[in-house]
């Protein structure tokens, strides 16, 4: 997400490095490498134009402080004007209807469908009660589509496939929602592959009609400038209260995030990556431009991580570590646990100096298959003690797991090294573990 603006921002501090002070000579290359990573990343040139004015304002004649070098306080700099930019404050959703009806609008193909699953899965996380409505009567596959998720998710849809006229549809849905106690409504409306006037004209039918406390437009964060332009005809007809950034997870240039908040001044809600039903996340501007200049996001990981955490599983968990007890079927608790957190990749790229790394690292959900289908190979019994693995016993596994017997070895070794480095943070005193305090 983002590298290659990541790369050519980090690119433009070094003009900075071992300077004492920050003034108009050593920042005319800074800024001009900046407004050009902003421009490439297909980012409007009076965005860019601006966004380098106001560095420059705030950055001259700026004394270095101690330990802080030029390029680290530039890069503060950046990171607060991005931050600024992309809007400041991650922004909530209004909720305080019953029903409470979000409409859905966007282009085809921007993940609309997909979203509105998601959305209802977040929001089911959160213990409402939502309910999906197909409004989209142009596509049937779009029906077909919303009446998988549902199911997949577990909530309710409704669905008038005989219906062609989508006002009534999302009318008779507030009255299925009340009869049936949701309390929220999802209404997922019709695309194109281009602003029309016969579209633009229903989705405002829906939104007189039935009156949303939201409607967030949905948007492709791959088609850089163009969403943005499509942003702003919706936004003049809908008057919208939110932007969905979707395909995070492609190759993203980074132009939709960067622009679209200072053209139609709505807030980006949420960031989207995948086709699972799990990765949403609320967008907070601060973290974002945290991640684009390769600081990572610690404080993103650690609420995936949270929302996995299962207090009673840890302590157990936690028990058998020390009693040096940890087994198969632990290990592959923790790697399932890991992938519910989201793309793996996306993951790493959160800790600080990692993204840089992984540019050129292939990792995907796929990374764990092999390991996983070594320990699913197993019998229960062999799992909870490893010890039991004799030969036999192993020939058996890897004919399970289309391994062969070199690949279970070197894995079972590694299994016994990872056990011996648990057991000996454990018996280290917490005073002594590294960034462990009393």
């Amino acid at each position: 997400m983002f590298n290659s603006l990541s790369e050519k921002l980090e690119s433009a501090f070094k003009h900075l490095k071992g300077q004492a002070r920050i003034n108009e000579l050593n920042v005319a290359n800074t800024l001009k490498d900046i407004r050009k990573a902003l421009l490439d990343a297909d980012v409007n040139f009076k965005i860019a134009k601006e966004f380098t004015d106001n560095i420059k304002e705030k950055a001259i004649g700026e004394k270095v402080i101690n330990a802080i070098s030029p390029g680290q306080l530039m890069t503060k700099i950046v990171q607060d004007e991005l931050t600024s930019l992309m809007g400041s404050q991650a922004a909530s959703l209004d909720l305080t209807k019953n029903p409470s009806i979000i409409l859905i609008a966007g282009l085809q193909g921007s993940g609309k469908t997909t979203f509105s699953g998601k959305l209802a899965t977040y929001l089911k996380a959160q213990k409402k009660s939502p309910l999906l409505v197909a409004a989209d009567i142009y596509r049937p596959a779009a029906m077909d589509q919303l009446t998988v998720l549902a199911e997949q998710i577990g909530v309710d849809i409704f669905v008038e496939r005989e219906n062609k006229d989508a006002v009534s549809i999302a009318q008779n849905a507030i009255q299925y929602a009340k009869a049936n106690n949701k309390n929220i409504i999802i209404i997922d409306t019709a695309g194109r592959l281009a602003v029309d006037e016969i579209m633009m004209n229903e989705v405002a039918n829906i939104k007189a009609a039935v009156q949303p406390q939201e409607i967030l437009f949905v948007v492709d964060a791959m088609t850089g400038q163009d969403a943005v332009n499509t942003a702003k005809a919706f936004n003049e007809r809908l008057d919208f209260t939110g932007v969905v950034l979707t395909k995070l997870d492609g190759d993203t240039r980074g132009g939709a995030a960067l622009s679209i908040k200072y053209t139609v001044n709505k807030p980006i809600k949420f960031m989207s990556s995948g086709e699972k039903m799990d990765t949403l996340d609320i967008f907070y501007p601060d973290r974002m431009a945290q991640r684009i200049l390769g600081m990572g996001d610690i404080t993103s990981l650690v609420e995936k991580a949270q929302a996995q955490y299962n207090e009673a599983e840890a302590k157990k968990l936690e028990k058998k570590i020390r009693k040096n007890q940890f087994d198969f079927e632990d290990f592959l608790s923790q790697i399932q646990q890991i992938k519910k957190m989201g793309n793996l990749k996306d993951l790493m790229g959160m800790i600080p100096g990692m993204g840089k790394s992984l540019k050129d690292v292939d990792i995907n959900d796929n990374s764990f298959k092999g390991v996983e289908a070594i320990i699913q190979s197993m019998t229960i019994i062999e799992r909870r003690n490893p010890d039991l693995l004799s030969p036999s016993r192993k020939q058996r596994i890897a004919k399970g797991s289309g391994k062969d017997i070199g690949e279970i070895n070197a894995f079972i070794k590694q299994f016994d090294q990872m056990k011996q480095m648990m057991k000996q943070m454990n018996n280290m005193p917490m005073g002594k573990m590294p960034g462990l305090r009393r």
